[in-house]
Protein backbone atom coordinates (compact mmCIF):
# COMPACT_ATOMS: atom_id res chain seq x y z
CA UNK A 1 0.00 0.00 0.00
CA UNK A 2 1.11 3.55 -1.10
CA UNK A 3 1.40 6.19 1.46
CA UNK A 4 -0.22 9.52 0.27
CA UNK A 5 3.17 11.00 0.08
CA UNK A 6 4.58 8.09 -2.61
CA UNK A 7 1.38 8.55 -4.64
CA UNK A 8 1.97 12.57 -4.68
CA UNK A 9 5.97 11.85 -5.80
CA UNK A 10 5.18 9.84 -8.91
CA UNK A 11 2.83 12.42 -10.05
CA UNK A 12 3.70 15.52 -11.42
CA UNK A 13 5.27 16.39 -7.93
CA UNK A 14 7.74 13.88 -8.97
CA UNK A 15 10.41 16.44 -10.28
CA UNK A 16 10.68 18.85 -7.25
CA UNK A 17 11.95 15.49 -5.38
CA UNK A 18 14.38 14.41 -7.95
CA UNK A 19 18.28 13.94 -6.72
CA UNK A 20 20.31 16.85 -8.74
CA UNK A 21 23.99 16.90 -8.82
CA UNK A 22 25.56 19.26 -6.66
CA UNK A 23 25.57 23.10 -6.77
CA UNK A 24 27.81 24.48 -9.15
CA UNK A 25 29.73 27.71 -9.47
CA UNK A 26 31.82 29.95 -11.48
CA UNK A 27 32.23 33.73 -12.11
CA UNK A 28 32.61 36.57 -14.72
CA UNK A 29 35.80 38.90 -13.52
CA UNK A 30 36.74 41.63 -15.43
CA UNK A 31 37.19 45.65 -15.41
CA UNK A 32 34.51 47.62 -14.76
CA UNK A 33 33.04 48.28 -18.39
CA UNK A 34 34.30 45.34 -19.75
CA UNK A 35 30.12 43.69 -20.34
CA UNK A 36 30.34 41.71 -17.40
CA UNK A 37 26.42 42.42 -16.66
CA UNK A 38 25.53 42.26 -20.71
CA UNK A 39 26.92 38.60 -20.74
CA UNK A 40 25.33 37.61 -17.70
CA UNK A 41 22.09 38.58 -18.77
CA UNK A 42 22.46 37.09 -22.39
CA UNK A 43 23.74 33.49 -20.48
CA UNK A 44 20.64 33.38 -18.13
CA UNK A 45 18.32 32.86 -21.12
CA UNK A 46 20.65 30.26 -22.84
CA UNK A 47 20.80 27.98 -19.95
CA UNK A 48 17.69 28.27 -18.75
CA UNK A 49 16.64 26.73 -22.24
CA UNK A 50 18.97 24.08 -21.47
CA UNK A 51 17.77 22.95 -18.37
CA UNK A 52 19.86 24.66 -16.36
CA UNK A 53 18.61 26.56 -12.84
CA UNK A 54 20.42 29.55 -12.53
CA UNK A 55 21.45 31.88 -9.99
CA UNK A 56 23.75 34.83 -9.58
CA UNK A 57 25.35 36.45 -7.17
CA UNK A 58 26.96 40.25 -7.77
CA UNK A 59 29.14 42.12 -5.15
CA UNK A 60 28.91 45.71 -5.03
CA UNK A 61 32.06 47.60 -3.94
CA UNK A 62 29.86 50.18 -2.68
CA UNK A 63 26.82 50.85 -0.27
CA UNK A 64 24.02 49.95 -1.77
CA UNK A 65 20.33 50.13 -1.23
CA UNK A 66 17.18 47.91 -2.34
CA UNK A 67 15.03 49.81 0.12
CA UNK A 68 13.03 53.11 -0.35
CA UNK A 69 13.14 55.58 2.33
CA UNK A 70 9.65 56.02 3.81
CA UNK A 71 8.79 52.60 3.27
CA UNK A 72 7.50 50.61 6.24
CA UNK A 73 10.62 48.33 5.63
CA UNK A 74 13.43 50.87 5.38
CA UNK A 75 11.40 52.45 8.88
CA UNK A 76 12.13 48.58 9.97
CA UNK A 77 16.09 48.68 9.53
CA UNK A 78 16.31 52.08 10.34
CA UNK A 79 15.25 51.32 13.86
CA UNK A 80 17.33 48.76 14.02
CA UNK A 81 16.28 45.61 12.38
CA UNK A 82 19.02 43.19 11.85
CA UNK A 83 16.74 41.70 8.96
CA UNK A 84 13.85 42.90 7.41
CA UNK A 85 12.59 39.95 4.77
CA UNK A 86 9.87 41.67 2.53
CA UNK A 87 7.34 39.53 0.71
CA UNK A 88 4.75 39.44 -1.72
CA UNK A 89 2.77 36.84 -4.14
CA UNK A 90 5.27 37.17 -6.72
CA UNK A 91 8.87 37.44 -4.81
CA UNK A 92 10.05 37.84 -1.38
CA UNK A 93 14.01 39.23 -0.61
CA UNK A 94 15.58 39.21 3.00
CA UNK A 95 17.90 42.58 3.85
CA UNK A 96 20.22 42.08 6.25
CA UNK A 97 22.07 45.29 7.62
CA UNK A 98 25.57 44.59 8.37
CA UNK A 99 25.26 46.18 12.16
CA UNK A 100 28.96 47.74 13.78
CA UNK A 101 31.90 46.56 13.66
CA UNK A 102 30.19 43.48 11.64
CA UNK A 103 32.21 42.04 9.13
CA UNK A 104 31.15 41.63 5.13
CA UNK A 105 29.89 38.31 3.73
CA UNK A 106 32.69 36.06 1.76
CA UNK A 107 31.86 34.22 -0.89
CA UNK A 108 31.16 31.20 0.78
CA UNK A 109 29.17 32.49 3.18
CA UNK A 110 27.00 34.16 0.80
CA UNK A 111 26.37 31.22 -1.53
CA UNK A 112 25.64 29.24 1.62
CA UNK A 113 22.64 31.59 1.73
CA UNK A 114 20.84 30.86 -1.18
CA UNK A 115 18.53 28.44 -2.47
CA UNK A 116 19.59 25.58 -4.33
CA UNK A 117 19.85 25.62 -8.13
CA UNK A 118 22.54 24.11 -10.84
CA UNK A 119 24.57 26.79 -11.01
CA UNK A 120 25.38 30.08 -9.59
CA UNK A 121 27.00 32.76 -11.98
CA UNK A 122 29.12 35.52 -10.15
CA UNK A 123 29.86 38.67 -11.24
CA UNK A 124 32.73 40.57 -9.01
CA UNK A 125 34.35 38.35 -6.07
CA UNK A 126 37.86 38.66 -8.72
CA UNK A 127 40.15 38.16 -6.03
CA UNK A 128 38.75 35.01 -4.38
CA UNK A 129 39.61 31.92 -5.37
CA UNK A 130 37.53 29.73 -7.73
CA UNK A 131 36.93 29.29 -11.50
CA UNK A 132 36.82 32.82 -13.36
CA UNK A 133 36.31 33.50 -17.42
CA UNK A 134 37.55 36.85 -17.50
CA UNK A 135 35.46 39.64 -19.87
CA UNK A 136 38.51 41.58 -21.39
CA UNK A 137 37.36 44.44 -23.90
CA UNK A 138 40.60 46.24 -25.66
CA UNK A 139 38.68 49.72 -25.86
CA UNK A 140 39.13 49.81 -22.14
CA UNK A 141 42.57 49.88 -22.23
CA UNK A 142 43.08 48.03 -18.71
CA UNK A 143 45.20 45.05 -18.88
CA UNK A 144 43.89 41.42 -18.25
CA UNK A 145 43.69 39.88 -14.74
CA UNK A 146 45.17 36.75 -16.52
CA UNK A 147 47.92 35.79 -15.73
CA UNK A 148 47.71 37.48 -12.36
CA UNK A 149 44.77 35.37 -11.02
CA UNK A 150 45.96 31.55 -11.56
CA UNK A 151 41.81 30.92 -11.12
CA UNK A 152 41.41 32.43 -14.38
CA UNK A 153 40.39 29.47 -16.68
CA UNK A 154 39.25 31.48 -19.36
CA UNK A 155 39.32 34.69 -21.48
CA UNK A 156 36.21 36.19 -23.71
CA UNK A 157 36.99 39.06 -25.35
CA UNK A 158 36.26 41.64 -28.37
CA UNK A 159 39.62 40.60 -29.87
CA UNK A 160 41.79 38.17 -30.46
CA UNK A 161 44.92 37.47 -27.85
CA UNK A 162 47.67 35.89 -29.05
CA UNK A 163 49.86 35.84 -26.01
CA UNK A 164 47.10 34.61 -24.16
CA UNK A 165 47.77 30.93 -23.06
CA UNK A 166 44.09 30.25 -22.02
CA UNK A 167 41.33 29.27 -24.12
CA UNK A 168 39.95 32.62 -25.56
CA UNK A 169 36.19 32.87 -26.84
CA UNK A 170 34.53 35.57 -28.55
CA UNK A 171 32.76 38.08 -26.67
CA UNK A 172 29.25 37.69 -28.55
CA UNK A 173 29.62 33.58 -28.59
CA UNK A 174 27.01 33.16 -25.66
CA UNK A 175 26.66 29.13 -26.60
CA UNK A 176 30.40 28.45 -26.76
CA UNK A 177 30.80 30.37 -23.67
CA UNK A 178 27.95 28.09 -21.74
CA UNK A 179 29.78 24.98 -22.74
CA UNK A 180 32.67 26.78 -21.14
CA UNK A 181 31.11 27.75 -18.06
CA UNK A 182 29.43 24.58 -17.40
CA UNK A 183 32.26 22.49 -17.97
CA UNK A 184 34.61 24.52 -15.64
CA UNK A 185 32.34 25.26 -12.93
CA UNK A 186 33.03 23.45 -9.61
CA UNK A 187 30.56 22.63 -6.87
CA UNK A 188 29.82 24.78 -4.40
CA UNK A 189 31.72 22.79 -1.36
CA UNK A 190 35.00 23.24 -3.49
CA UNK A 191 34.82 27.05 -2.63
CA UNK A 192 36.76 28.28 0.54
CA UNK A 193 35.68 30.18 3.23
CA UNK A 194 37.65 33.82 3.55
CA UNK A 195 39.19 32.50 1.14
Amino acid sequence: MQSPLQGRVKGWHAKRFAIRKAMRIIGLAGWSGSGKTTLITKLIPCLLARGVRVSTLKHAHHGFDLDKPGKDSFMHRAAGATEVIISSAKRWAILHELREQEPEWDLAGLVGKMSPVDLVLVEGFKRDAFPKLEIHRIANGKPLLYPQDPHIVAVASDSALPDVALPVLDLNAIDPIADLLLARAVAVAEVSRGS
